[in-house]
C-alpha cells in the first residue's frame, strides 16, 4: 500500500501559495524515499505549491535524443603522397576536391636527384653487361683449362654483385614513381630526363595540396593529401550518464541522411573536461556526407518491446544513481522509478511503468520532495 503524507493538518488558512510552500519546506528533514511513497494533495494545495504537470510523449523506441556528431575521415583511408626525390614543383595537375583514379598524374617536378638516379641505374646496367661478358669469357677459358677455377669463381661473384646493383637501382627508380615501362624504355634508349611525374597510387579524393608551383622541396616532403570518403566516421561525445544505453554494433542514424551506420567503438576513457565518452560510428557515404561537417546523430538503445517516453528535464528526480518521476494519482502524486536513457538541457528520455495517459509533475518538484523527506523523518 502506498504511504501517504497528508498535508491537511491544522495549519492556518494560507493567504498565498508562497506561505504554504514555506511551511512545507520548514518541515523537511533528510531521508531516503521508497518507490511506493506518495504524497496526498488536493488540487488546490498542488496549485498553491506550484506543482504543474505534463503528459509524457512517446519517443522512438530505438533511438536516443539527437547528439552532435563530427563527420571525419577514417585514418586508414587517409594518406599523403610525398616527393620521391628533392626537386622543384613545376605543375599541379589536380586541385583540392578533385576525384582521381589510380595512376592519374598529380604533380610534375624537375629534379637533379632524379637525373642522378637514372644515371646510376644506367651505369649499373653497363657494369652488369661487362660482368656477364667477362663471366662468359672466363667460363670458356676454364673449359679449355686456360684459367684456374678461382678466376671463374671471381667472375661469377662479380656478375652476381652487378645484378644486385641493377636490381637496387631499378627499385629506387620505381620508388621515385617511374613505371616498369618507363624503366624499360630508359634501359633501351638511355635517354635521361629531369622531369618527374608523381601519380596517384589509387582512386581517391584530393583533400589538401600543401605545395605550389615553383616551390622547392626536400625528399619525402608532402605533395598531395588523398582520402577515400566512403565510409566515413561519425564521432560523438556522449555524456557518461548515458553511455550504459549504447552498445557496439548498435545502429546509428544521421538526421537528414538515409543510410544508417553502426557503432564501432565506445572509448574506455572519459574526457575530464566535459565528462563525455567518445563514441565512433562507421557510416557509408554516397556523397551526401562531407568530412568536417557537424550533424545530429541518433543511436539505437532499446529493443522493439520496450517503451520510451520524453518528458521535460525538470520532471526528473535524481537520488544518487536512481532516477524517478512524480506521477499524478487520485488525491496526490506517487513516486515511479524510471531508467534514464538520454538527456539534453531541455528534455530527458526514460523507460518505465508510465504512459502518455499519465500526468508527470514538472514543476514544484522541490515541494514534493520536501513532503517525502518529512514523511521519511516521521517514520
Amino acid at each position: 500500500m502506498p504511504v501517504f503524507c497528508d498535508v491537511n493538518r491544522r495549519l492556518p488558512s494560507p493567504r498565498c501559495a508562497g506561505w504554504v510552500l514555506l511551511v512545507v519546506m520548514l518541515l523537511v528533514l533528510p531521508c531516503v524515499a521508497r518507490a511506493d511513497e506518495a504524497v496526498k494533495l488536493t488540487p488546490e494545495q498542488a496549485r498553491n505549491l506550484g506543482v504543474s504537470v505534463a503528459r509524457p510523449i512517446s519517443s522512438r523506441t530505438d533511438r536516443t535524443l539527437p547528439y552532435p556528431a563530427q563527420i571525419v575521415i577514417p585514418t586508414p583511408q587517409l594518406w599523403v603522397v610525398s616527393a620521391p626525390v628533392a626537386g622543384m614543383v613545376t605543375n599541379l595537375a589536380v586541385a583540392r576536391g578533385d576525384r582521381v583514379t589510380a595512376g592519374q598524374p598529380l604533380v610534375t617536378m624537375e629534379s637533379p636527384s632524379f637525373v642522378s638516379l637514372q644515371r646510376d641505374y644506367l651505369h649499373a646496367v653497363v657494369q652488369e653487361t661487362l660482368a656477364n661478358q667477362q663471366l662468359k669469357r672466363n667460363s670458356d677459358l676454364f673449359e679449355g683449362k686456360a684459367v684456374p677455377q678461382r678466376v671463374l669463381e671471381t667472375s661469377q661473384t662479380e656478375a652476381r654483385q652487378a645484378g644486385i646493383m641493377v636490381a637496387e637501382r631499378k627499385q629506387m627508380l620505381r620508388l621515385s614513381g617511374l613505371s616498369d615501362e618507363a624503366i624499360s624504355r630508359l634501359t633501351n634508349e638511355a635517354v635521361i630526363s629531369a622531369t618527374l611525374t608523381v601519380n596517384a597510387p589509387q582512386a581517391a579524393s584530393v583533400v589538401d595540396i600543401p605545395v605550389a608551383p615553383g616551390q622547392r622541396l626536400e625528399q619525402a616532403a608532402p605533395l598531395v593529401k588523398l582520402a577515400r570518403l566512403s565510409p566515413l566516421w561519425a564521432e560523438i561525445a556522449i555524456p557518461a550518464s548515458d553511455i550504459r544505453a549504447i552498445r557496439v554494433g548498435a545502429k546509428i542514424e544521421i538526421d537528414g541522411y538515409a543510410a544508417p551506420g553502426r557503432i564501432i567503438l565506445i572509448s574506455e576513457t572519459i574526457d575530464p573536461a566535459t565528462q563525455t565518452i567518445l563514441v565512433r560510428a562507421e557510416i557509408p557515404n554516397s556523397g551526401e556526407l562531407h568530412p568536417g561537417q557537424t550533424a545530429a546523430a541518433r543511436i539505437n538503445f532499446l529493443s522493439a518491446g520496450e517503451n520510451a517516453w520524453e518528458i521535460p528535464y525538470s520532471g526528473l528526480v535524481r537520488r544518487g544513481e536512481q532516477t524517478s518521476v512524480f506521477v499524478a494519482i487520485d488525491g496526490g502524486f506517487r513516486v515511479v522509478p524510471v531508467t534514464l536513457l538520454a538527456e539534453d538541457q531541455d528534455h530527458v528520455v526514460v523507460s518505465g511503468p508510465i504512459s502518455d495517459k499519465d500526468e508527470v509533475a514538472i514543476g514544484g518538484i522541490s515541494a514534493l520532495r520536501g513532503i517525502l523527506a518529512r514523511l521519511g523523518a516521521s517514520e
